[in-house]
């Protein structure tokens, strides 16, 4: 359940990211936090 929680909010921040919507309420950071979050999951599969 928390696997698609995370999958819909990644989706919809790449959304965001591509229309520029992260950018003009400088938000961009929250991609570096999805990075960050994803990180540990590649080195541990």
């Amino acid at each position: 359940m928390l696997f698609i929680l995370y999958y819909i909010v990644a989706i919809v921040v790449l959304i965001m990211h591509f229309t520029g919507m992260l950018a003009r309420y400088n938000i961009e950071w929250l991609i570096l936090v999805l990075a960050v979050t994803v990180f540990p999951a590649v080195i541990y599969l």
